[in-house]
C-alpha cells in the first residue's frame, strides 16, 4: 500500500513462467488473459478498483496473440497499461505484471483481521481449475471446461462490495486449504473448516483435492458471525482462539507443510 495524497494506492506484482503457471504450448492469449486475471485477483482481495498495470515481456513465439489476449484482457477489467518494457527471447518464458489499484475503503482488508467467533466464507467453487488443465491435457483445450484454467476470472465487483465489511480477505490462489491457513497464521486464530460444506466444482470423490488445488482465484473472508456477506458466498467454517495449528479440518488439525496446497520454490 501506498499513501499519495488523500488516496490509498494498492500495488501487486506477479509472474507466471512456461512450464510452472502455463502449459509450453498455451495460446499465447490465454497467458496474457490469465497474467492480468491473477493481478486483477490481488487487487479484488484488497477491495480496489484498478487503475493501470505495467508490463515486463519476454518475446515468444506468438506475440501478436499475447497482445490480443492482453487487449481483450484489459478492455474487461477496465485497466490501462501503463508502460513497461520487454527483453529477447528465453528459453523458458517468463511474464510479469505490475497492478495499481486505488482503495476503495478504509482500512483496507488484509488477510491478518479474522477474530475469534467470526464466521469463514468463500464465494464460489474451488476445483475447476483443476479439471481445466486436466481438460487440456486430455486434447480438449478449446472446450468450456478448460476455461477456469485458461482464463481465470477476477472478482472485483464481489471484492469492491466486501471490502468494507470483512475483518480479513485473500483470494485463493495457491489451494483453499494452504491460504486459509495462511489467514489463520496472520491473523493469530484457527480457522476450523468443514470440508462437506466447502463448494466444488469436482465430483464429490475428489473433494479433498479440490480443497488442495490452486488457481481458483474464489475470495475467502471473514466476517461478524451475524452480519451477512453482501455479494453471493458459502459460509464454510468459524475462526477460533489459536492453537497448535492454525487450520482444522473436519476437527483435525492441519498445517502448511502438510501437502495443503500450491508451495511455490
Amino acid at each position: 500500500m501506498l499513501k499519495v495524497g488523500g488516496e490509498v494506492l494498492i500495488l501487486t506484482h506477479d509472474a507466471l513462467a512456461a512450464g510452472v503457471h502455463f502449459l509450453p504450448d498455451a495460446d499465447p492469449a490465454d497467458v496474457a488473459h490469465k497474467l492480468v486475471a491473477t493481478n486483477m485477483s490481488d487487487l479484488a482481495a484488497k477491495g480496489a478498483v484498478p487503475v493501470g498495470v505495467l508490463l515486463s515481456y519476454a518475446l515468444g513465439d506468438d506475440d501478436a496473440r499475447f497482445l490480443a489476449g492482453l487487449a481483450e484482457a484489459l478492455r474487461e477489467y477496465n485497466v490501462a497499461l501503463l508502460g513497461g518494457d520487454t527483453i529477447s527471447h528465453l528459453a523458458q518464458q517468463v511474464v510479469s505484471l505490475t497492478a495499481i489499484g486505488r482503495a476503495s475503503c478504509a482500512p483496507v482488508p488484509s488477510r491478518g483481521g479474522a477474530a475469534v467467533g467470526d464466521a469463514l466464507w468463500i464465494t464460489g467453487p474451488v476445483g475447476a481449475a483443476m479439471l481445466g488443465l486436466e481438460a487440456i491435457r486430455a486434447g480438449n483445450s478449446e472446450a468450456t471446461a478448460s476455461l477456469a484454467y485458461r482464463r481465470p476470472r477476477a472478482l472485483l465487483a464481489q471484492g469492491q462490495a466486501l471490502a468494507p465489511h470483512v475483518s480479513a480477505m485473500m483470494d485463493v490462489s495457491d489451494g483453499l486449504l494452504l491460504d486459509a491457513a495462511r489467514m489463520a497464521r496472520a491473523s493469530g486464530v484457527t480457522l476450523a473448516i468443514e470440508a462437506a460444506a466447502v463448494p466444488i466444482a469436482t465430483p464429490e470423490h475428489r473433494r479433498g483435492e479440490a480443497l488442495r488445488w490452486g488457481d481458483d482465484y474464489q475470495l475467502l473472508f471473514t466476517m461478524a458471525d451475524d452480519t451477512p456477506p453482501p455479494v453471493a458466498a458459502t459460509r464454510i467454517g468459524t475462526a477460533l482462539s489459536g492453537g497448535i495449528s492454525p487450520l482444522l479440518l473436519d476437527g483435525v488439525g492441519l498445517d502448511e507443510s502438510g501437502g495443503l496446497g500450491y508451495q511455490h520454490g
